[in-house]
């Protein structure tokens, strides 16, 4: 007989990259969970003249909960801004408004502006409107209108800031504990 021993092999996640995987991960389950809110509840909530953009609030989320630097952070935005290709109203534009986006929150997390219990909600409720704002104003200067064309669309943004900066601060603690971060 042969004294041999089980062998444990343990895996860890592999950091030596920009985004790690489980970051990744994380990123495309918030992803596909907003793509479908947006495509479902978004579309049904456009009613009241709020188009909440469960895509931001994905990265917002994904940024807090791995505290993402700011080179994962505009990846981060990247990737999120491809999934938007889908159903955005000016195809390539979100490419500059999700990396600006992401970049604010990633800088408004490590800030750590007002305090662990509401840094998801003031953070998510800027970046949401720097998204908004950046997406309202470039739309509309492409479209060949004057800047003042998007002042209507500043109740829009505003509301879609608070109703994302709610959703990212409910859902902040409890996935924050489920993944142990």
């Amino acid at each position: 007989m042969s004294n041999s021993a089980a062998r444990i092999v343990s895996a860890e996640t592999s950091s030596h990259g920009l985004v790690d995987i489980s970051s990744l991960v994380l990123l495309a389950i918030l992803l596909a969970a907003g793509f479908i809110l947006n495509m479902t509840a978004g579309n049904a909530l456009a009613m009241t003249g709020i188009k909440p953009q469960f895509i931001i609030a994905a990265y917002a989320l994904a940024i807090a909960l791995t505290r993402a630097t700011l080179a994962q952070s505009i990846v981060y935005g990247l990737i999120s801004a491809a999934v938007i290709q889908f159903t955005t109203s000016i195809p390539g534009l979100n490419f500059l408004t999700e990396a600006a986006g992401a970049l604010t929150m990633a800088i408004l997390v490590k800030s750590s502006i007002g305090g662990a219990k509401v840094n998801a909600l003031i953070a998510t409720f800027v970046t949401t409107l720097v998204s908004g704002a950046l997406f309202a104003v470039a739309g509309t200067l492409m479209a060949g209108f004057g800047l003042e064309a998007a002042l209507p669309k500043v109740p829009l943004v505003l509301g879609t800031a608070i109703f994302n900066a709610v959703v990212v601060q409910a859902l902040f603690f409890p996935l924050a504990k489920a993944i142990k971060k």
